[in-house]
């Protein structure tokens, strides 16, 4: 019988995001399950725009995954590093926007928006801190607007400025 001690997963890592400026708290839950929170003025998409998938703009925005972490394990028995929670994840998602009225087609557009939906990611870290993450699915977008799915990429770069380490295996 095998026992498992401790959690594959950091129990806790802030990061500060240079992309998406901003910053970024992951916590444990389970053995290869985190909760990550990031607060950033983030890259996405204009959902009141008729050609969504062709204009951009910056939000302040909080993103929040529940993060699975299914290749930690087997990262480990390669010898390859989990530092960081370096491994590929799928995870449920939810963002709020809140870019203040805008003109958008000529038109006013006001109030915050949003989206829930599924993403799969990778994230891998590094000894000097450096730490970058990019996840991809869809999402269900609301607000003041037609809700639409209409797909999500989150992309992260940045560094991580304080942890607490429980990288421990099988």
């Amino acid at each position: 019988m095998h026992a498992q001690y401790g959690k594959n997963c950091e129990i806790r890592q802030f990061k500060l995001n240079a992309f998406n400026p901003g910053i970024e708290y992951e916590m444990a839950l389970g053995v290869n399950s985190t909760l990550d929170f990031r607060v950033a003025y983030q890259a996405a998409l204009e959902p009141a725009s008729s050609k969504p998938l062709e204009d951009f703009d910056f939000f302040p925005a909080i993103t929040v995954q529940n993060r699975y972490y299914h290749n930690l394990n087997s990262r480990e028995r390669r010898r390859r590093s989990i530092y960081g929670n370096s491994g590929n994840y799928v995870a449920p998602t939810v963002a709020i926007f809140s870019p203040g009225d805008r003109v958008v087609e000529g038109r006013l557009v006001d109030g915050i928006h949003g989206y829930g939906g599924l993403v799969y990611g990778v994230q891998r870290s590094y000894d000097s801190g450096f730490s970058f993450s990019i996840d991809a699915g869809a999402g269900y977008y609301v607000g003041p607007f037609k809700g639409t799915i209409q797909p999500v990429v989150n992309l992260s770069i940045g560094w991580i400025i304080s942890e607490k380490r429980w990288c421990v295996g099988l």
